[in-house]
């Protein structure tokens, strides 16, 4: 692991689970189940507190919206132990895209590889 992995793991947040909260969830956490992502998720014995620890980039649109639910306490069972039913017409949960390259870039956007082509504009010249 290294010298300065560890140091780093102390100071940072954003890139994984600190020291910290790697010491908390090794004394305090229940893990509760893991999501197709493979996010865990976990709770303290009296349930108080609940919490994910991310596979991977630490993005909050990656939790899907049954464990959202369970995380916020909007219902107190887990998917886990109580999935929730899904209509047919529900589309699968997708993270948020915005800033990578995979991000939605409509047509005439500066970020598409080939310019749109215009047939209703004829740009103005100087005569």
């Amino acid at each position: 692991m290294g010298l300065f992995n560890t140091i780093k793991r102390v100071f940072t947040w954003w890139d994984d689970q600190t020291f910290g909260t790697q010491l908390w969830t090794w004394r305090k956490g229940e893990k509760v189940g893991e999501d197709a992502l493979g996010n865990i998720y976990y709770r303290n014995a009296d349930d108080s507190r609940r919490w994910v620890i991310y596979n991977g980039a630490m993005e909050a649109s990656r939790v899907e919206p049954d464990w959202h639910g369970w995380l916020h306490k909007t219902w107190d069972q887990p998917p886990t132990d109580k999935p929730l039913v899904h209509k047919a017409w529900e589309k699968p949960h997708q993270a948020n895209l915005t800033g990578t390259s995979k991000a939605y870039a409509p047509a005439g956007s500066l970020r598409q590889s080939a310019p749109l082509a215009r047939k209703d504009y004829e740009a103005w010249t100087p005569e």
